[in-house]
């Protein structure tokens, strides 16, 4: 039988060409098996050790930091006389100094620096994060005792009664342990009409985010004290401005956490928390309760260098 040369060739380029295409289709398949073992291993990469990681937690602390420094401030001086209240409210028994200095130290005797606003007059009173569970009580008292239209007509008593509260039924440092032996009863604080009516306006606007209400219905310790700093501040013609501005220092101590979300809040909006007023920080819509609880769920759990506990509405 004679071969066909021709045929032959024809048959080895046919046979060829299909060789081709079967290794070119063999290396597709393998190629994209690798990629995909390959694009796997880049996710799993990537999610374990997220882009800039380092760089990025770090730039947050950075910013962290310097909104915080806007919000909490060594300490504050402020120019309101003290007096001699401090010990007139212990003569009263309104304050027993030893249950206050187990309240705020866990000692019998307060620290030097405490005890001067009992021992002398003093003509300022300095505020810092160390002291500020202090002037929470102190102050306390002092709103507790006053005589004052809030305590005696308002939302205190709307329902007769005012003793189940937690600013009264609370207060246990004083040498009775029934509040209400000293609720409204002394006459520390001499206002005017004028003066009373402007107690009422800006205890009306100032809010605790313990509770969502103002300062008008001071049911808890936070509300009670800054009743009595508003009281005290008003009484020796401070501006509006100036009240709102020392309301806002003693919250932010009380409360700091709330006041580092809303300053971030603030200035992941565009907006210089230490531009915005003191009276609009301290609204209803800011800090009661329920603002502060729109502004937390804003911003989430936020890592803050020196956030430390805020205080409770109790002694």
């Amino acid at each position: 039988m004679k071969i066909n040369s021709r045929k032959i060739r024809k048959v080895k380029k046919i046979f060829d060409s299909k060789n081709q295409t079967l290794l070119i289709i063999f290396l597709v398949v393998v190629a994209s098996y690798l990629l995909g073992i390959l694009s796997n291993k880049l996710i799993v990469l990537r999610d374990n050790n997220p882009p800039n990681e380092a760089t990025s937690i770090s730039q947050e602390n950075k910013d962290l930091s310097a909104i915080q420094t806007k919000v909490l401030k060594d300490k504050y001086v402020f120019k309101i006389k003290w007096a001699d209240l401090g010990r007139r409210m212990v003569e009263d028994g309104v304050i027993d100094k030893i249950k206050l200095s187990q309240a705020v130290s866990g000692e019998d005797k307060l620290s030097k620096n405490l005890e001067e606003y009992f021992s002398s007059d003093q003509n300022q009173i300095e505020l810092t994060q160390e002291n500020s569970h202090f002037w929470v009580d102190v102050l306390w008292a002092l709103g507790l005792a006053n005589k004052n239209r809030i305590l005696e007509e308002g939302e205190m008593v709307s329902d007769g009664d005012a003793s189940g509260f937690a600013s009264t039924g609370g207060w246990t440092l004083g040498v009775s342990e029934n509040a209400m032996n000293y609720y409204s009863k002394h006459s520390y604080i001499s206002l005017s009409e004028k003066q009373q009516k402007l107690v009422e306006e800006i205890a009306g606007n100032i809010y605790r985010p313990c509770c969502g209400n103002s300062t008008a219905f001071p049911d808890c310790n936070h509300g009670m004290a800054m009743l009595g700093l508003i009281e005290l501040m008003v009484s020796q013609n401070f501006s509006k401005d100036e009240i709102y501005k020392t309301a806002l220092a003693f919250n932010t101590y009380w409360f700091p956490q709330t006041y580092l979300d809303i300053a971030y809040h603030f200035e992941k909006n565009g907006r210089d928390y230490s531009k915005v007023s003191a009276s609009q920080i301290l609204s209803k819509t800011f800090s009661s309760a329920m603002g502060y609880s729109a502004i937390s769920d804003e911003v989430g759990t936020l890592p803050w260098p020196a956030l430390k506990e805020g205080g409770s509405c109790g002694a």
